[in-house]
């Protein structure tokens, strides 16, 4: 069994950093492709970013050249730098996990193709 804690987030002004933590424990984190998402209030979850096991990234387009992903696998850790946070990136993060496939390196966008889940971490960035 994958648990996943997030960490790191908070109350930012506009134009400010964050960086989010995702602590996996469980299993060694080189087998699984990473990802998170954000829910804003009344909105549905959406994909913001991900990594495979590889290493290969992918973005959502709003948050493309802000955002970087990263992952440390010596340390069963995935990070989310967020840089010039605007008031529309509020929102609960939520990390996920899913099994690799070694025979593919590409990043999941989509939810339901995570298995695992953390509780998530409220973000939220004043204007």
């Amino acid at each position: 069994q994958v648990q996943l804690v997030e960490s790191g987030g908070g109350l930012v002004q506009a134009g400010g950093s964050l960086r989010l933590s995702c602590a996996v424990s469980g299993r060694t984190l080189d087998m699984y492709d990473m990802g998170w998402f954000r829910q804003a209030p009344g909105k549905e979850r959406e994909f913001a970013a991900g990594i495979s096991w590889s290493g290969v990234t992918d973005y959502a387009d709003y948050v493309k050249g802000r955002f970087t992903i990263s992952r440390d696998n010596a340390k069963n850790t995935v990070y989310l730098q967020m840089n010039s946070l605007k008031p529309e990136d509020t929102a609960v993060y939520y990390c996920a996990a899913d099994r690799a496939s070694p025979l593919y390196s590409h990043v999941n966008t989509k939810s339901d193709e995570y298995a695992y889940w953390g509780r998530g971490t409220q973000v939220t960035v004043s204007s």
